[in-house]
């Protein structure tokens, strides 16, 4: 059983492949996420600018802490081509016990 609050599946899209691997990269390499799954084919529709929008994008899929959530959520931010990008945390109350400590160990400030 996963500590309330303790881990968080964060998730964000980006316009491509490229955003999304660079980003997926980044969080990983410098200890903001233990992974990233990445999802292509994601087909968004959104109210933007007081119409509706569409757009074909990837879907990220991150696995961290609370303690790293604010460094990842800045890396994105700085990162992201959007204006406005999506950056959502779930919280995750269960999970196996080993891939959690997993989670921990990966995301350790060096």
């Amino acid at each position: 059983m996963a500590d309330e609050q303790k881990y968080l599946l964060v998730l964000s899209t980006c316009p491509g492949s490229i955003t999304a691997k660079q980003i997926a990269n980044a969080v990983v390499s410098e200890n903001l996420a233990a992974c990233v799954q990445t999802i292509p084919d994601v087909h968004s529709v959104f109210r933007w600018l007081n119409k509706t929008d569409s757009a074909d994008e990837y879907l990220l899929l991150m696995k961290t802490t609370t303690e790293r959530y604010q460094a990842l959520e800045h890396k994105i931010l700085a990162m992201h081509p959007y204006e406005l990008p999506e950056i959502i945390a779930v919280p995750i109350f269960a999970g196996f016990e080993q891939y959690l400590s997993w989670i921990d160990n990966s995301t350790q400030i060096e």
